[in-house]
């Protein structure tokens, strides 16, 4: 069943418009008796879709993709399996929630370390990520096992190895028993703890998943060709890696360097010449602002010393007395890891962790599919 906003996507009309298909009798709604609102029927949805074409496929509606995994609300922000992320962000573990998303038993029981891979050859933290990903899958002697738990449990050595790629932590050895968020602080400053690990646990929970993004697009197109668990997250990790995606949060934590330096207004109107528009503002779902800003943003705040607070401050501001668009995820990670004195691709760093739990949710979802359900076609052109 659909929610009355993703059905009036669906058909690429307001609700408004919606209800007034329900009124004609052209499409039947259901009561939702878990919230205030409607119901519709996927089947009867795509068939009014198919009607309003004139009944002709078009070609590039490919395959119908349909998840249980993430929800997005315009002012809920994303529902992790019916539970709102920004609410587990302040009481649940990065491992809970991705046991929560996988829907594995026992939840959070599973081993979260990582493989012993040797001796990184690389300096650059992203190559050494991927580098991280390619050795673990290279050391599971059995990565084609495609059933729940072995994805699973692919899934938290993958983790654990993105998280011990990026640099040094603390030599004892009850590191590699520590919750995955604080290893991940650690290894993101120069100091041990300079990070409160709960920071950095509510980034990796509020970033675990987004519905489908690109990156858990190309997991899912991997994942529909059987590819094993190994390479459809590097498929997403590849995606990643792409600065309008995985890094917009660097080109965020930049703005806030130079606002500092120059002031907010040398530096917004030195991006918007560049860059035309500004990293860290605006989002295709949320077009009254993006809820996971908020709660993570308040984490991030007391981390900054008063003068970092009033150049954030300032940049918002003269966004928005500018029209620009509200404040995105990106801009508050940004703040998080250019007030802490982490590097400035740490954004990019900690989400590429936090994905890994919802890439592999899709990719199991997507394991019930049909294989090979994703086929283009090209419109050939001279």
């Amino acid at each position: 069943m659909l929610t009355t906003e993703e059905a009036a996507r669906r058909l690429g009309v307001k609700v408004p418009t919606l209800y007034a298909y329900v009124s004609r009798g052209l499409l039947e709604s259901h009561r939702d008796p878990s919230a205030r609102g409607s119901l519709f029927d996927l089947a009867d949805v795509e068939a009014l879709a198919a009607r309003s074409r004139g009944g002709r496929q078009t070609s590039t509606r490919l395959a119908t993709i349909t998840t249980a995994v993430t929800q997005l609300h315009q002012e809920l922000g994303p529902l992790y399996r019916g539970q709102r992320a920004t609410d587990l962000a302040a009481r649940a573990s990065f491992e809970e929630v991705a046991e929560l998303l996988w829907q594995t038993e026992p939840a959070g029981g599973g081993d979260w370390r990582a493989p012993e891979l040797g001796r990184c050859p690389l300096t650059h933290t992203f190559d050494r990520m991927r580098w991280a990903l390619v050795m673990c899958g290279a050391s599971d002697r059995l990565r084609s096992d495609l059933r729940p738990p072995a994805v699973a449990r692919a899934a938290r050595r993958s983790a654990a190895a993105l998280v011990d790629a990026v640099g040094p932590g603390p030599t004892d050895s009850s590191d590699r028993d520590a919750p995955v968020a604080a290893r991940l602080a650690a290894r993101l400053t120069a100091s041990h703890g300079a990070v409160p690990a709960e920071a950095v646990n509510a980034a990796l929970v509020l970033l675990a998943d987004h519905e489908l993004a690109t990156s858990t697009m190309a997991v899912r197109v991997a994942a529909s060709v059987r590819a094993d668990p190994y390479d459809a997250l590097m498929a997403g990790l590849a995606t990643l890696a792409g600065p309008l995606h995985g890094g917009a949060s660097q080109l965020a934590y930049e703005l806030l360097v130079v606002a500092e330096r120059d002031g907010a207004a040398r530096a917004l109107n030195d991006v918007l010449r560049e860059q035309r528009r500004l990293p860290g503002f605006g989002h295709t779902v949320y077009k009254s602002g993006d809820p996971r800003f908020a709660a993570l943003l308040a984490l991030a705040e007391p981390l900054l010393r008063d003068d970092q607070r009033s150049v954030l401050h300032e940049v918002i501001a003269l966004a928005a007395a500018h029209d620009v668009p509200l404040p995105n995820c990106d801009l508050a990670l940004a703040a998080l890891s250019w007030g802490t004195g982490m590097p400035p691709d740490s954004g990019r760093t900690i989400f590429a962790v936090a994905r890994v739990a919802g890439w592999a949710a899709h990719y199991l979802e997507e394991l019930t599919e049909r294989p090979v359900r994703f086929r283009a076609r090209a419109v050939y052109s001279v």
